[in-house]
This record gives structure tokens, C-alpha cells and sequence, in this order.
């Protein structure tokens, strides 16, 4: 079967593509930018990229052709508040343009479920979505799931930092509101179950796991399960407004993904009927061995994909290939450089870098710096690193992404996504007579840039003279 896999370097989109080419599928992968895919070269060998960007005007000229199914695995909640309706119609529209000219027999979105008749911006634009989507050339089916459990996804991120990280919690009335989740796995299941299926063309079916359980439930049984001792107070009084601060300040959640998660946590999403389990013969996983197997994976390292990586977490979630050509003129900077004895374990450190790993020196100021962050609206350091060896260009890292990861050439190029008045970029290279490289990038955006960078020359002396020495150990 010849595929075409939209959000392929997204949480779903990475989960699903190694099932599909386990399957022997031919896969082609949709991205924005082909320089950023966060996927090895070993998959990159089997697979072909497409660049196309599904917001802009459909450029027709390099199609791939003899398509037999499409996953429409495209989302914007992360990215915007109040337009991303708008942004994923536009998406969709542009979809059925590409897929008509193609000629695809099958379309598969991953959408929703809608219980009530007033919704929420998110499920709304989900719904629109579905609307849209069915008026295009092909047979479709969608998928309607509640919240995902698994290792890197939102949901589960979430719980794991409420948990971990607040013992005693006064809530919003909306954690006793019902949900039905279901486990990464079982969406996978489900995702390659209808493919090329007749039965399942031009219709929608609820999908979720065996367990029917309030946020509050679902929070206590995370709990139980790490052996938490955990106590929740539920008030009426807090308003969606002051739910989103919470949680963009406990968690490692974007403002942007809080505010339009609180407004979909208010609705009740619970799964209709179990058509479509009946018919694939899925046996759902329950809640606590789909937290059970997330753990298995973190602890492993086998985290395969993480919402964090996703640019939509971003505040620059346009377009960072502007980015990776590192400026010369009207830029302030950082030079430092050291003699090596060990190329290989030099990068190894230098590929580890943030996360748990942290910064090599003074991780104190470091932690001071994301907290700043956090409390003027930008990512802070809560976002971490997907796993602590590896790292691929467009990851997260902390509150850097990375443009550019690449061992042969011995190179780790960050570009910051803290709010900053101006552009920063952090590189590490080694070159051929064993020297390590460290350079701070800085281009300001006005006075207040300038002054910016100038107030923390005392500080950048301390910092990047012991990183780049302790890198060296």
C-alpha cells in the first residue's frame, strides 16, 4: 500500500509511521521543512519526503502520484487561540485540493468526540474539520478519540506534572468532569485497522478505552500508581482564565495549548458506541497499564515521539529555516574555544546537553533564567529533552530548538525560543585539529536588545568559560 502521512514528525504521526513500514508500506511523509523530520537515517532510507506546507496556496507541480490512502494527522490547537479554526479549515481545504489531484482512494482523520451540540474552539474546529473533509474527492473516515495516554503525549505530560509536582491541589469544577481515554497503542491499532476497509468508508466512529473516569479520577490513579500520595480540593470559583494560568505554570504546557485545553476540558467526551471496535476486534487497554507501559518506555529511553518536539510549542512556529544560516553583521557575540583530547566523547556531552543532563555549569542560573521566562509568556525550561543521548534537528531542548544535529560534521547548532528583545543562537562544532568550538550568537532588536545583552556580559563570562571547560572533562 502506498501511503501519504500528514504530521508525520508529530506525537501520532511518529508513533504510527514505523508500524506502517513494519507493514512493508511505502510511506510518503509530509513535512513543512525537509531539514527538520527528527527521524534517523535508517528510516529516512525506506521512506520519501514531501515538502509541503498544507496553510499555503497548494503548489500542484510535484505530486506524488499512484496514492491509495492519506492520514490527515494535522492540528492547530498549540499554535494559536482564537484563529486556529480558521488555520485548520484553511488546512483542510487545501488538503482535498492536494488529494484530488492525486487521486487517493482513502482519507483517515484522526478528529474529536462530540457529545454535546455546544463545543468547545478545539472540538468545534475538529468537527468543521470533519465537515470539510468529507466534501473531498476520496472515501473518508474519521476516528473520534478523547484524551491519549502515552509517553511524551500532552495528556499524560500534563497528569505527570500535576502529580510529581503538587502534592495538594485546589481545582477547577472541571475535573469532575467525564472523559474517556485511550491508549496510544490502541490509536495506532485502530489508525492501520480501517485502511483500504469498505465497511469503514465515509463514516466517523468513536473510539476510546474500557475506562469511563473524571480528570479527577485520573489524576488519584496516576497517584496510586507511582505511589503518590495525593490530596485535590475541587472549587467552583476558578474561572477558564485563571485553570490556563495554572496549568501553563505547573506544567510544561504552552499558554497557547492551556487556554484551548480548559476550554475542551469543560465538555464531556465519551465514546457513543464501540462499533468500530466490534468490527476491528481491538481489545482496549485500560488507563493504568496504558500509564504502566508509558513508564516502561521512559524508562527504557524508547520514548519515540513527544508533543514538546512539535513546533507548534514554539513561539516561532512558522518557519525556522531563517534561522539556521547563523548571522554575521549587526550581531553581539560569544567566542570561546578549547584544545581536546576525546572527539567522540566531547560530542557525546555536547549531544546530551539539557534536560536532566542540564547545562555543564551554574544549571542554578539556568533554572533562574527559564523561571523568568515562564513568568512573562514564554516556554521556560519545563520542556526538557525527549531522550537524554539522542537528539534530532527541530527537537525541543529546553527552551533552545535544535536547527541543526549532525555527528559527522561534529555540530549542535540551538536557536532560543525564550522571549528575548532580539535573536540568540548557541553553537557547539569541533573541528578537524581537535578544538571545541563555542559560540553565542546575539542580534538585538533595538535598544533595549543591546542593553539586554550587555547586562549579562558578567554572567556569560561565568557561564559559557565553564561550560565550554567542563564539556572538555
Amino acid at each position: 500500500m502506498r501511503i501519504i502521512l500528514t504530521g508525520a514528525n508529530g506525537y501520532v504521526g511518529k508513533r504510527l509511521l514505523p508500524e506502517l513500514l513494519n507493514l512493508n508500506h511505502e510511506v510518503i511523509c509530509c513535512v513543512r521543512n525537509k531539514e527538520r523530520h527528527g527521524l534517523d537515517d535508517i528510516t529516512l532510507a525506506r521512506i520519501t519526503i514531501w515538502e509541503v506546507d498544507f496553510l499555503q496556496e497548494p503548489d500542484l507541480s510535484t505530486l506524488p502520484d499512484r496514492v491509495d490512502v492519506a492520514y490527515y494527522l494535522i492540528h492547530s490547537m498549540s499554535a494559536a487561540t482564537d484563529d486556529f479554526g480558521q488555520l485548520e479549515a484553511t488546512a483542510a481545504r487545501n488538503f482535498n485540493t492536494y488529494m484530488d489531484a492525486i487521486g487517493i482512494q482513502q482519507a483517515i482523520f484522526l478528529s474529536g468526540i462530540i457529545n454535546d451540540s455546544v463545543l468547545s474552539k478545539h472540538l468545534q474546529s475538529r468537527s468543521d474539520v470533519e465537515d470539510i473533509l468529507y466534501k473531498g474527492n476520496f472515501e473518508l473516515t474519521v476516528l473520534r478519540a478523547g484524551i491519549i495516554v502515552g509517553s511524551g503525549s500532552s495528556s499524560f505530560e500534563i497528569i505527570r506534572d500535576l502529580c510529581e509536582k503538587l502534592p495538594v491541589m485546589i481545582t477547577p469544577k472541571w475535573v469532575l468532569t467525564k472523559t474517556q481515554p485511550i491508549a496510544i497503542r490502541d490509536i495506532i491499532k485502530y489508525l492501520i485497522g480501517v485502511a483500504l476497509r469498505e465497511e469503514c468508508y465515509h463514516d466517523s466512529f468513536d473510539i476510546g478505552g474500557p475506562n469511563i473516569l473524571t480528570y479527577k479520577e485520573m489524576l488519584l490513579l496516576y497517584a496510586k500508581s507511582r505511589g503518590i500520595k495525593l490530596w485535590i480540593f475541587t472549587l467552583p470559583v476558578m474561572t477558564p482564565k485563571l485553570s490556563s494560568y495554572w496549568l501553563y505554570f505547573v506544567t510544561s504546557t504552552s499558554y497557547k495549548l492551556a487556554v484551548n485545553l480548559v476550554d475542551s476540558m469543560k465538555m464531556e467526551v465519551v465514546a457513543k458506541d464501540k462499533r468500530l471496535q466490534t468490527l476491528l476486534g481491538i481489545k482496549p487497554i485500560s488507563y493504568l497499564d496504558a500509564l504502566k507501559l508509558a513508564f516502561l518506555k521512559i524508562e527504557q529511553n524508547i520514548v519515540l515521539s513527544s508533543w514538546k518536539d512539535s513546533l507548534s510549542s514554539s513561539r516561532n512556529a512558522d518557519d525556522l529555516r531563517g534561522y539556521i544560516q547563523v548571522p554575521v553583521y549587526g550581531c553581539l557575540k560569544d567566542s570561546k574555544s578549547i584544545k581536546i583530547k576525546d572527539p567522540h566523547a566531547t560530542l557525546d556531552a555536547i549531544f546530551a546537553i539539557g534536560g536532566e543532563t542540564g547545562w555543564y555549569y551554574g544549571n542554578w542560573m539556568w533554572k533562574i533564567r527559564g523561571i523568568m521566562d515562564k513568568a512573562v509568556g514564554g516556554v521556560g525550561l519545563r520542556r526538557g529533552r525527549t531522550h537524554p543521548l539522542l537528539i534530532h534537528s527541530g527537537d525541543a531542548l529546553d527552551f533552545w530548538r535544535v536547527l541543526l544535529a549532525s555527528r559527522p560534521e561534529k555540530r549542535l547548532l540551538l536557536f532560543a525560543e525564550m522571549k528575548l528583545p532580539g535573536e540568540a543562537w548557541l553553537e557547539f562544532s569541533i573541528d578537524d585539529k581537535n578544538v571545541l568550538h563555542q559560540i553565542a550568537t546575539f542580534r538585538p532588536r533595538g535598544l533595549w536588545g543591546r542593553l539586554y545583552w550587555y547586562s549579562l556580559v558578567p554572567f556569560h563570562y561565568f557561564i559559557f568559560d565553564g561550560m565550554i571547560k567542563k564539556i572538555a572533562r
